[in-house]
């Protein structure tokens, strides 16, 4: 994992740094672009032909840029991962080559998919390019699609060659794409680090101003807590059922699809994260103070932490036996013993999950920007 700003500045060797350099002359590849990175860099593609001009003796596109769509559809049916399939055949890329894809966590996922698929394996690098995707979703090892209404439903563990996190991007980002990834550092501080949600909380009025001394260095971090627990965590490929990092997101993948994708994973899994931690009080497990403390850290993010779908909760309920299938066997629910330490249950009581939402609907309401 690299850090680094204007990855494609000629001058900027973070790219091909990471190339194969026991390759026999250049190194070929396809490039796949995110068409919001595509809109909001409308001059994109000719600063990677710059790029790739200067680096000639490194690497050599084997193809123009592939521009798929971007956002959740890109996870929702199979265009994305047959133009990436297809590129990859019509431009020859052996398993030595490289797919470079550039996007959100949904085409880095439906492209990696294509990927770990053509040939039984393309090396992949990553470029995210939002707060989600570079504090968390690009940093992984999963690659998948959406299918039969489930989230993340067919897909292959492949690990990318690299990923390379290039904060110049995180400009153009609409409010709701910026404050997404937040989520995500705000979910991994609390159940691995509190120093680290203090550290959040100290800086959360100037995170939602978008001040990039504060919310640099919290996307930094969070992407490098998630990469030592895949890497240290002796679990990389899930065979276990315990999922620390998927605290909240059983419910946040079953409200995805209930909205049918009009809420974003970010907005998501802060609510999954909220209902979470009102069953944690309700069960006896956190304090109410602490619960308090991680609700108004996420409202001043900018969160809201109600969603109508909430409202359905027998069919929010039935996540919970996706989520089951999802881990192989037994539920395993990761919730808050204290801010930092999580506790994993295997049941979760219908009724006080019931009550959890109750006590969402009668937080005040949250004004989120667009």
């Amino acid at each position: 994992m690299r850090f680094t700003r204007e990855v494609f500045n000629p001058g900027n060797a973070a790219l091909v740094d990471v190339l194969d350099r026991t390759a026999h002359g250049p190194c070929r590849a396809i490039v796949v672009i995110d068409s919001g990175v595509a809109h909001a860099w409308p001059d994109l593609s000719a600063r990677i032909a710059e790029f790739t001009a200067a680096h000639g003796d490194r690497l050599r596109l084997a193809a123009e840029p592939v521009i798929v769509p971007g956002g959740e559809v890109a996870k929702n049916g199979w265009d994305v991962f047959d133009r990436v399939v297809e590129a990859i055949d019509l431009a020859g890329i052996c398993r030595r080559s490289f797919v470079i894809a550039i996007g959100g966590g949904a085409v880095l996922d439906a492209a990696g998919f294509a990927a770990a698929t053509a040939h039984r394996g393309v090396r992949l690098i990553r470029i995210p390019t939002t707060t989600l995707a570079q504090a968390d979703s690009g940093i992984g090892v999963k690659n998948a699609v959406n299918a039969r209404g489930k989230k993340n439903f067919l897909g292959v563990f492949a690990p990318p060659w690299a990923v390379i996190n290039d904060e110049a991007f995180l400009a153009t980002l609409t409010g709701r794409h910026y404050r997404g990834g937040f989520a995500e550092a705000v979910k991994v501080a609390l159940v691995k680090d509190r120093a680290f949600f203090e550290l959040i909380e100290r800086n959360v009025d100037a995170i939602r101003r978008r001040d990039e001394t504060a919310a640099i260095p919290i996307i930094r971090r969070s992407a490098e807590i998630h990469l030592h627990h895949i890497t240290d965590g002796g679990d990389p490929f899930e065979l276990t059922a315990a999922r620390p990092l998927d605290f909240g997101h059983w419910a946040a993948h079953r409200l995805e699809a209930m909205s049918d994708y009009a809420l974003s994973h970010g907005d998501a899994v802060a609510i999954g994260m909220a209902l979470d931690i009102q069953y944690s009080v309700l069960s006896g497990r956190l304090e109410t103070a602490q619960a308090d403390r991680t609700l108004a850290c996420l409202a001043r993010l900018g969160f809201n932490l109600w969603d109508a779908t909430l409202e359905r909760s027998d069919d929010l309920l039935c996540g919970l036996e996706e989520f089951r299938e999802h881990l192989g066997g037994q539920l395993t629910i990761p919730l808050l013993a204290a801010i930092g330490e999580q506790v994993e249950v295997h049941e979760i009581d219908h009724d006080t999950m019931r009550r959890a939402i109750v006590r969402l609907a009668a937080l005040p309401s949250t004004s989120s920007a667009a």
